[in-house]
């Protein structure tokens, strides 16, 4: 693994109901994250969707297992040496406890939030046994050429993650945008001064990013 490479990874769907999507009708999304290739070891962004019966009743996920979404992927559980989660919502953390003992890079404010707000996410899968957790304060670089970003507004403690690859900058934007479009439009807020995108678009936008990847869209946003 001489080059930093992004790939997606496929966890299944679920149905987002009609009083989530703001359109009046349910809504089926995929569930998605992304396994960064680097020298220093595998790092995966979200690991998948998390069990309960009432969040099964309500969102009807069709999960596939991490270990087959990895197998899916060209690699192992045993291959994954990092973990990032861009928010500890049961969609986006329900692998970690098969990943104990790996480094799981949080916003220190993203765990308060999980840990103290009722009905935040699953608690088993925030506090499970051997979880590791690297507390970050706001931006940091986690690998050479890796860095997380706040980018905050699904959850208070909301990241992305940078990744500078040969061909350019990948930006695994997670739910900062439930879909690629979400985003276009605010990067045109941006650009036009008509509108209020969040602050930190900007930042995202003058890394000059190649693409721009989500948890929730199979769409990618290219500039």
């Amino acid at each position: 693994m001489s080059e930093v490479t992004v790939r997606r990874v496929d966890f299944g769907w679920f149905v987002r109901p009609s009083e989530e999507t703001g359109t009046g009708a349910a809504r089926v999304e995929p569930t998605l994250g992304y396994l960064i290739d680097h020298p220093a070891g595998r790092l995966l962004v979200d690991t998948g969707m998390g069990g309960h019966p009432d969040v099964d009743r309500h969102y009807r996920p069709r999960r596939v297992p991490l270990g087959v979404a990895l197998t899916a992927a060209g690699t192992t559980i045993d291959d994954i040496r990092y973990v990032v989660n861009c928010h500890l919502h049961f969609d986006h953390c329900g692998g970690n406890p098969e990943l104990a003992g790996r480094p799981v890079f949080a916003q220190k404010t993203e765990l308060t939030l999980a840990r103290t707000v009722e009905w935040y996410t699953l608690p088993e899968l925030v506090d499970h046994a051997g979880v590791r957790y690297v507390e970050l304060d706001g931006a940091a670089e986690i690998l050479p050429g890796v860095r997380v970003l706040p980018t905050p507004g699904h959850t208070d403690g909301h990241q992305s993650v940078v990744v500078r690859t040969a061909d350019g900058t990948v930006i695994v934007a997670g739910q900062s945008h439930d879909h690629a479009t979400a985003f276009t439009y605010d990067a045109l807020a941006h650009r036009t001064g008509i509108g209020t995108p969040p602050p930190w678009i900007e930042t995202l936008l003058d890394l000059d990013p190649r693409r721009i990847v989500f948890a929730h869209d199979n769409a990618v946003w290219t500039p």
